[in-house]
């Protein structure tokens, strides 16, 4: 077994085995809690310079197959597990998830006390840090490199604030995903066109998007509106993705074009915090996220409790009682509601704009492996869409501001 090293930037160290490729890499570590999926966490561009702890005990035991990845590599900075499948057992499986980590180039770590780093990111919050491993781990020499010689490579990593990602993950060039008739056929005539910007995009949405007749116009995530009306849409959709939103400069501005078109707008994850920032509200950095399959949130429409997935580090800061008028421009938008809230810790985890066509949630509604609570999502951004008022009817007595 080649030994291995994992560094929090505060100094704290765990020493385990080399698990994937053998290397150095650095990243803000975050911690996952999801039960299954990793393959669908690993190929979420999400994650681009995260490094992912698995809370899960036992990682790799289904291996990797060729259907499930939510693009076409893996996109995690480094990957840290306590104990790795000895053998894949799946009848879908296609070769071992530590075949696709060596052959991506995935530096990891196996045999660490999970629990007690994620004790520790819970308490301290998350923050950089680096595995070393092979070559990585020793000078010249052959001597092992000491802590304080990693831990300041650690340091040298940039910080996740500030940091404007979309662009690194992101499509180099428009693609269309096609209707779907419930046969699963493609349909000659979409009910309803929607331009998605791929700020990360996850394969499932466009996915989600097509079994309900719809045409999606995948679009990069440094577009021009005239880009997005070129695709003449009923709706536009921003998608999940990495980084800070405060960084997002250009999507918050070709946003707000969107919006003073009056164009139907729908938004996942970071989607979410750009709609905030457009309608003037700030966003904040979570202390450790969330991040996992597991998450309960309140739909205040429909007093309806979903268990979701989540991956974010952000979020926004919008009151959570009654309408608020957004502060861009004087109010110029109007009137702003939180519609979905996390039971956990009271974080927004959704947007409704009272005065535009407009809403956003913060989680996933086109999870993959699941939960699939939220799915009703896209059947409102459709109804939105087709004129069917989908603001939702939400409470906006309480503290509102008429």
């Amino acid at each position: 077994m080649t030994a291995a090293v994992l560094i929090l930037e505060d100094g704290r160290t765990f020493a385990g085995e080399a698990y994937g490729a053998t290397g150095a890499t650095v990243g803000e570590i975050v911690f996952n809690t999801g039960m299954t999926g990793y393959q669908e966490t690993l190929t979420d561009p999400s994650y681009h310079r995260q490094i992912v702890v698995m809370t899960a005990p036992h990682i790799g035991n289904t291996g990797v197959n060729d259907e499930d990845s939510e693009s076409a590599r893996i996109w995690v900075a480094g990957y840290v597990v306590r104990d790795p499948a000895r053998l894949a057992s799946s009848w879908r499986s296609r070769r071992a998830l530590d075949d696709d980590l060596v052959a991506q180039g995935i530096v990891g770590i196996s045999g660490i006390d999970t629990r007690a780093l994620t004790r520790h990111l819970r308490e301290r919050g998350v923050m950089r840090a680096g595995i070393f491993s092979g070559d990585a781990l020793h000078v010249a020499a052959g001597g092992r490199r000491s802590d304080d010689e990693l831990r300041a490579s650690v340091l040298a990593a940039p910080a996740m604030q500030g940091a404007d990602l979309a662009g690194e993950v992101s499509t180099k060039a428009a693609y269309v995903v096609d209707a779907l008739a419930p046969d699963g056929s493609t349909l000659a005539e979409p009910v309803a066109v929607v331009a998605a910007l791929d700020l990360g995009i996850k394969a499932m949405t466009p996915q989600r998007l097509a079994e309900r007749g719809i045409r999606v116009h995948v679009l990069p995530s440094r577009s021009t509106i005239e880009d997005v009306l070129a695709c003449t849409p009923d709706g536009v959709f921003f998608s999940n993705g990495p980084g800070d939103p405060a960084a997002a400069t250009h999507e918050v501005e070709l946003l707000r074009k969107v919006l003073d078109r009056k164009i139907p707008f729908f938004g996942i994850c970071y989607g979410n915090q750009i709609l905030g920032r457009a309608l003037g509200y700030g966003t904040y950095k979570l202390a450790y996220g969330h991040r996992g399959v597991n998450q309960p949130v309140v739909d205040r429409a429909t007093g309806k409790v979903e268990i979701t997935a989540h991956n974010h580090g952000f979020a926004v800061d919008v009151p959570l009682e009654g309408a608020s008028v957004a502060p861009y421009d004087g109010g110029r938008y109007g009137r702003v509601v939180v519609s979905h809230v996390d039971l956990n810790d009271d974080v927004v985890e959704g947007l409704a704009a009272l005065d535009l066509p407009a809403f956003s949630v913060q989680y996933h509604p086109e999870a993959a492996a699941g939960p699939h609570d939220a799915a009703y999502l896209f059947d409102r951004f459709l109804e939105l869409m087709q004129g069917a008022g989908a603001t939702p009817d939400l409470p906006t007595t309480k503290g509102a501001d008429a």
